[in-house]
């Protein structure tokens, strides 16, 4: 992806292009101009015509303050998940109750950028009323859409885009073929002809660029006038059909089919097969869904091979490896012949099994070295992993699975910044009337999972019914995990909401029953995490460190990370309540790292205060400001401040009150209100940038001169601005 940068701050996900772009200079200038008078400018024109390529070129031409960003539309299928498909573009975490809208208007409130909504044709109305809204309340925004027919919205201006120029249609199928290595003719005794029979056929596919594209993956092994006299005979099979499509529409399907009816019978049956992916695939995932029923597995590479020599499928690079994608349109073709062979149940099924199967792997590998790797693998594969629980989910006989599927992925839910869209598929699943089955397995994980999540988000009332239901039916069915897990969770709540006796007795009880059973993974290690937290706001600062001390040894062996990052949180926080800030930074370093890898908004933001709570101690109070402010515009996108803990609240309230006194209340509001207009990358880049040499300031000191947070419960700070406006989540 392009990585504009300022100030080394991304500025835009806009991709590279990886082959010569041709022609288009009269539609560019035309788009250039649209994009300066107008707010929302929508290129609109027949599929294939090349409207996706002309955005992006235009868009890479333009530098708003905030960035371009493209939003990639076509693997959503359903309206309710545009919003999301927004958020995940923009790089977004939320972990509060508040639905994505509410999310992205925070957000583009004060930028300035460029939002490029890229296939809008199947999901018109969800993106009218998003562009719509979203330019109401963002002055700064700029919204470029891309799609066969316009939003309708007030104030758009029309791009229409038509095919290439004769001209400019032979340079792009000259260009092709010669990235293949080809040319376009084979006839040395009359060089002419060859020109002649290029042009031509350029004019019979309408000068469309996918049409062109598909006949150069041809080159290699027809001349132009071959292809041409193949393509006549396509033309006069497929003459009929809608009378009323425009011409071009109908030659593009007639260009397609024509490119199908060239395809051996295993690239035609692996085409079809192919159309049940969402967005990117692996070759393993495509040998495992696609092969069988004439396909041998060992010879999907082979068959895959020779659909990515013509253009059918592309290649693309991705942090999880090498990845193909199937053109919209083409994907849409093979989709109509999956259905005539009456092969598409059959499929979504076996697709629906693998993505089941991985996110099993997933789960299991997560704790383990591969954490990272399994990250970046959910990332890629959640466009597959939402269409099988759509399926599941839709199908009365897979509800099983679609609660095992959405519990499964707890980790990406939680670990990964997506604890809104984990929320929706568990609460769908809980849902679900399924049969019983030994010990409701599924569902009861489905519930400890919700849970899980709407503790995080601060929504503490269904936490509690997800988790008293859990614990009733899992002990009904004498189902002892599904009683550690809801004892765990039950205690984490009692944690936030500041029961420490309580979160004491449930998170040692559940710790138990967890070595009973031989359980072992993040989730375990968490729950020992959390034990500790309770132990150091109860004053046993040794007890805490032992306890993370052993979770932290248990995952450097296991190379686990995410957990260890909570465990380095706690550490730092009786470092520094043992007056050692210089280790507490150290610690608070690693432990936000690791979190912004991961996009853990919670575990970052929680780092990003703390951090703040050791610069002031280290006679930097205006940089202690500044990280409270940038504190305070994440914590929205998380949940409720501090889970409106005292316990968490109290570094905080400390931190305020020392810096006030420091600063005054003017220039603290000042460094603040800096740190607020920080963005999140930005925040975590200055919260990891070690300052200077630290100016002498003395710091509060318990009778026994232990730094302590005790005395900020009963403190009285000025509000602070990082709270003002009512700005929780929920």
């Amino acid at each position: 992806m392009r990585d504009l940068r300022r100030d080394g701050v991304p500025h835009g996900n806009l991709p590279l292009e990886l082959d010569t772009f041709v022609g288009r200079a009269t539609e560019l200038a035309g788009l250039a101009g649209a994009l300066d008078a107008a707010r929302l400018v929508t290129v609109t024109g027949p599929g294939g015509v090349g409207k996706s390529r002309l955005a992006a070129r235009a868009a890479g031409r333009r530098s708003p303050r905030d960035g371009v960003w493209r939003v990639q539309l076509a693997p959503v299928r359903d309206e309710e998940f545009v919003d999301y498909a927004v958020v995940e573009a923009l790089g977004l975490t939320d972990h509060t109750t508040r639905l994505p809208r509410e999310t992205l208007l925070a957000h583009l409130a004060e930028r300035e950028l460029l939002l490029l909504l890229d296939g809008v044709e199947h999901l018109v109305d969800a993106c009218a009323a998003l562009v719509t809204e979203l330019l109401g309340r963002a002055p700064g925004l700029k919204v470029l859409a891309v799609g066969r027919r316009p939003l309708g919205v007030a104030g758009e201006r029309l791009v229409p885009l038509a095919p290439l120029s004769t001209e400019e249609a032979v340079e792009l199928l000259a260009v092709r073929a010669g990235q293949r290595s080809v040319t376009c003719g084979h006839d040395a005794a009359d060089p002419d002809a060859d020109q002649r029979e290029a042009r031509e056929l350029c004019r019979r596919l309408d000068g469309i660029p996918l049409a062109i594209e598909l006949a150069a993956g041809r080159l290699g092994a027809l001349s132009p006038g071959q292809v041409l006299r193949r393509l006549d005979d396509r033309f006069r099979l497929l003459t009929g059909g809608d009378s009323t499509a425009l011409p071009r529409h109908r030659t593009l399907r007639t260009a397609i089919g024509w490119s199908h009816e060239l395809c051996t019978p295993p690239e035609r049956l692996l085409w079809a097969r192919l159309s049940v992916f969402a967005g990117q695939f692996d070759l393993e995932a495509a040998e495992y869904v696609c092969s069988g029923d004439g396909l041998p597995a060992d010879e999907v590479l082979d068959v895959l091979s020779a659909l990515l020599a013509q253009s059918v499928l592309t290649r693309e690079e991705s942090p999880a490896g090498v990845r193909f994608r199937m053109l919209d349109t083409v994907r849409a073709y093979g989709a109509d012949w999956l259905e005539a062979a009456g092969d598409a149940d059959r499929l979504r099924r076996r697709h629906r099994d693998w993505y089941v199967g991985l996110a099993t792997w997933c789960e299991l590998e997560w704790f383990s070295p591969r954490q990272g790797e399994v990250a970046a693998r959910v990332d890629a594969e959640l466009p597959n992993l939402r269409s099988a629980l759509e399926h599941c989910l839709t199908e009365p006989d897979d509800a099983h699975l679609g609660q095992y599927l959405a519990g499964s992925l707890w980790f990406h839910w939680v670990g990964c910044g997506r604890l809104s869209e984990g929320r929706h598929w568990l609460e769908q699943a809980v849902r679900l009337d399924a049969e019983p089955t030994a010990g409701d397995q599924p569902r009861l994980k489905a519930l400890w999972v919700l849970a899980y999540v709407a503790i995080l988000q601060g929504d503490t009332v269904p936490a509690l019914a997800a988790l008293q239901e859990c614990r009733r039916e899992a002990e009904r069915s004498a189902n002892p995990t599904a009683v550690a897990y809801a004892e765990h969770r039950t205690g984490c709540l009692a944690l936030v909401t500041d029961d420490m006796p309580r979160a004491e007795t449930l998170l040692r009880s559940a710790l138990r029953r967890y070595r009973e059973i031989g359980e072992l993974n993040s989730n375990v290690l968490m729950g020992q995490v959390e034990l500790a937290m309770t132990r150091a706001f109860q004053g046993d600062l040794p007890d805490a460190v032992r306890l993370c001390e052993d979770v932290r040894q248990v995952c450097e062996d296991h190379g686990e990370r995410w957990a260890r990052g909570y465990a380095l949180y706690v550490l730092a926080y009786a470092a520094w309540s043992e007056g050692n800030p210089v280790r507490a930074r150290e610690l608070l370093a690693d432990c936000l790292g690791g979190a912004h890898r991961f996009r853990d908004q919670l575990g970052s933001v929680l780092a990003v205060e703390l951090l703040a709570l050791v610069t002031v101690a280290e006679g930097d109070a205006a940089e202690a400001a500044v990280l409270q402010g940038a504190a305070g515009r994440m914590w929205p996108s998380v949940g409720l401040p501090l889970f409106g803990s005292a316990h968490y609240n109290a570094p905080h309230e400390l931190c305020e009150a020392t810096a006030r006194e420091q600063l005054g209340d003017e220039r603290y509001e000042e460094c603040a209100r800096h740190g607020a207009r920080l963005g999140r990358r930005e925040a975590v880049a200055r919260a990891l940038r070690r300052p200077g040499a630290p100016a002498s300031l003395p710091a509060p000191r318990s009778a026994d001169g232990r730094r302590t947070v005790a005395d900020a419960r009963t403190a009285k700070p000025a509000a602070s601005p990082t709270r003002k406006g009512g700005e929780t989540a929920g």
